[in-house]
């Protein structure tokens, strides 16, 4: 199953593009949930929200509704990966709170960390619970290595594919599900993503997953309303391979630009 959705929800810039104009700001998860299966939550990396916020996040989805939760940055990009233990602890305290809404978590490392700190991210890694799927965004390329990716398959935890003008990681599968993040097309306007190049990315998923696993993939590229668009136009190519995937909207109702 392709799990398509967005990163983050409440975007000014969707006023009127994706959210009615009659529909308040407070209501926008309200809508987004009537027209999406998941959500990867952002904010937590800037912030982590307290338990009552996830609680409300519960309350407020639908039953089979899957929330995406980005690892705060206290740990990736302040303490980068030392003294884990207590960000983790402090982090699924409050992420328990979503109940069967939580899914997989993610860790984005930041662009200047290395590979150097491979032991700091295996004690990472194996802090989380069992029942939580990993997935990890490497933005230095010295982490492109057999090192990384064994320790990756030995958590079952997913090597996030990312995509931007600037950086398009390796296409490595390291768990028996997968997550793709697309930051930023070249088509027009920008960020928009062109349809030949989600094409590709539904083509690539395909030939690496097949219609079985599940596999995430989040559009970050929320400028000019494109990520809502772009997951339309990424689930119609999914349709055209076969590929079983979660709900988007109408694409006649999202406006970009």
């Amino acid at each position: 199953m392709i799990w398509i959705g967005t990163s983050g929800w409440q975007y000014t810039s969707w006023r009127e593009r994706f959210y009615p104009a009659n529909v308040p700001q407070a209501r926008w998860l309200e809508f987004y949930v009537q027209h999406f299966d998941t959500q990867e939550l952002n904010n937590s990396f800037y912030r982590l929200p307290n338990a009552e916020a996830f609680a409300k996040w519960r309350e407020r989805t639908p039953d089979g509704f899957v929330m995406v939760v980005k690892m705060s940055r206290y740990l990736t990009h302040i303490k980068r990966l030392k003294e884990a233990d207590e960000p983790v602890s402090r982090f699924m305290e409050r992420v328990r709170f979503l109940g069967d809404k939580l899914g997989p978590v993610l860790i984005q490392l930041p662009p200047n960390l290395t590979n150097e700190r491979l032991p700091e991210l295996a004690h990472t890694l194996s802090l989380f619970p069992s029942d939580v799927r990993l997935a990890v965004e490497f933005r230095h390329d010295s982490w492109y290595d057999d090192a990384t990716y064994d320790l990756l398959r030995r958590h079952n935890a997913a090597f996030c594919l990312a995509d931007s003008p600037r950086r398009v990681t390796p296409v490595v599968r390291t768990a028996d599900w997968g997550y793709l993040r697309l930051h930023e097309g070249k088509a027009t306007p920008r960020p928009c993503y062109g349809e030949r190049a989600l094409e590709k990315w539904a083509e690539t998923l395909a030939a690496e997953y097949g219609p079985d696993p599940d596999v995430f993939v989040f559009f970050n590229n929320d400028p000019e309303g494109c990520a809502v668009r772009d997951a339309i136009l990424f689930a119609k190519a999914c349709d055209r391979l076969g590929l079983p995937r979660t709900r988007v909207p109408v694409l006649k109702d999202v406006r970009v630009g």
